[in-house]
């Protein structure tokens, strides 16, 4: 048994290094005191918002991913399967930070459920604590490089 959750483990893990775009696109955030840059992968289809951060031991600092969605609604993420704590940035179609929230690893099932407080379109995770360090705010406005 345990041999088959291992082999489910390395399949899963493959599908999931091969579905994440690997495109160096950036996230500009502005503070109103400086601009701050994010190298993101960008998950825009189901497959990849499904997998998002799982199983990853680290993120590169100034690094993360950015969830893109067809519609603008409240969003709700879990951190199951997910190694490191998070910061979730939730962004209206605007471009404008509208929430963020604190996640930390699923340690039990079922695991919490993150939900923005207001409508958004795009979610940005980057490591925990990142919007703390860079005095980043509800209200702050976002810039997609690509």
């Amino acid at each position: 048994m345990k041999k088959i959750y291992v082999i489910s483990c390395v399949i899963f893990i493959i599908i999931f290094l091969t579905s994440c775009k690997q495109i160096s696109n950036q996230v500009l955030i502005d503070n109103r005191k400086q601009l701050i840059k994010v190298n993101v992968e960008i998950a825009d289809d189901n497959n990849e918002r499904m997998i998002g951060l799982m199983f990853r031991e680290n993120l590169d600092e100034n690094s993360g991913m950015l969830f893109v969605f067809d519609d603008e609604v409240n969003q709700t993420f879990w951190m199951k399967n997910t190694m490191i704590s998070l910061d979730m940035i939730f962004i209206s179609k605007d471009m404008k930070i509208v929430d963020i929230k604190y996640a930390t690893p699923c340690e039990e099932d079922p695991c919490r459920l993150y939900k923005s407080s207001k409508p958004a379109k795009y979610v940005l995770e980057v490591n925990g604590n990142f919007t703390i360090e860079n005095k980043i705010k509800i209200d702050d406005k976002i810039t997609l490089n690509q």
